[in-house]
């Protein structure tokens, strides 16, 4: 194991130091999902998209996070993957080492990224029929009804893109995380992380269905902001925003995060006196 880190109680989501506990003798299975890290290049350099998870949510309410969700039958359904550019089956199981007939396939993790980005937030990593970006849902009254038609399991997310003319750009979304629950948690998900590029200016829609806030932030003033207390958030999204530090912009994060080996964590949590400690992995220890 790593060194442990903690975080105090206050930086914490309400209630998430007390579900701490014991790990039971047959932990929860983990649920594959999907988590993708929205960015925009900003005056001040890179900046991410952060949501505030609703007080009522039975995942880490209050906290601030990435948009992401569970991974869906359909994200590997072949209406979505035929309008979907940059990225095959084959290359996504390259990229997530899962097998060819892994389930869910690997490419249903990028395509869940994607769909769960319109869903939450109106921004579709995807082009127009012209090439153009896709507009956000803010813009275009067309597709936050498309947006809100997926939410609401009505339509398909391949359906969604042949109404509104769209397609996915698989070039502009980078695998960078695998992080599986700790078994201690009574609810588990097995979630690969995504970053994903969407144009200089994006806003995204604020729909209290799934958050209550949204905000962006480089990624040092969001890790300025949780040591202050402003903004609860949970390991992974700390440790993905310090991951991001050293970058000017996001295509050059993206390029490099291609060439890199993405190790899977699953960390072990720790009640402390104050707060609550992780142990990670060390991914170099054999």
């Amino acid at each position: 194991m790593a060194s442990e880190h903690e975080i105090p109680e206050s930086e914490l989501p309400e209630g998430f130091a007390e579900s701490v506990g014991e790990v039971p003798d047959e932990p929860a299975v983990a649920v594959p999902a999907a988590t993708v890290v929205l960015a925009r290049d900003g005056e001040a350099g890179l900046e991410i998209l952060l949501v505030r998870r609703s007080r009522a949510s039975g995942f880490v309410p209050g906290a601030w996070v990435f948009p992401g969700g569970r991974v869906d039958s359909t994200d590997a359904a072949e209406g979505v993957l035929t309008r979907t550019d940059g990225l095959t089956p084959e290359r996504a199981c390259a990229r997530l080492g899962l097998e060819a007939d892994a389930d869910p396939p690997a490419i249903a993790y990028f395509i869940a990224a994607a769909r769960e980005a319109f869903e939450e937030t109106g921004l579709l990593v995807g082009t127009t029929v012209d090439g153009g970006p896709a507009q956000p849902s803010t813009d275009n009254p067309r597709m936050d009804q498309a947006r809100v038609a997926v939410l609401e399991d009505r339509v398909e997310f391949g359906d969604a893109l042949a109404a509104t003319g769209c397609r996915v750009d698989g070039g502009r979304i980078a695998y960078i995380g695998h992080w599986i629950t700790p078994e201690a948690e009574p609810r588990r998900y097995d979630t690969r992380f995504f970053l994903a590029d969407v144009p200089d200016g994006s806003e995204p829609v604020i729909d209290p269905r799934e958050m209550t806030d949204a905000r962006w932030v480089t990624p040092r003033q969001g890790l300025a902001d949780n040591r202050e207390g402003l903004l609860p958030m949970v390991f992974p999204t700390i440790k993905t925003l310090e991951q991001l530090q050293p970058y000017a912009s996001v295509l050059e994060a993206i390029a490099d995060f291609e060439t890199r080996q993405v190790p899977s964590i699953l960390p072990r949590l720790v009640r402390t006196p104050t707060g609550v400690g992780i142990e990670i992995p060390d991914p170099e220890a054999s």
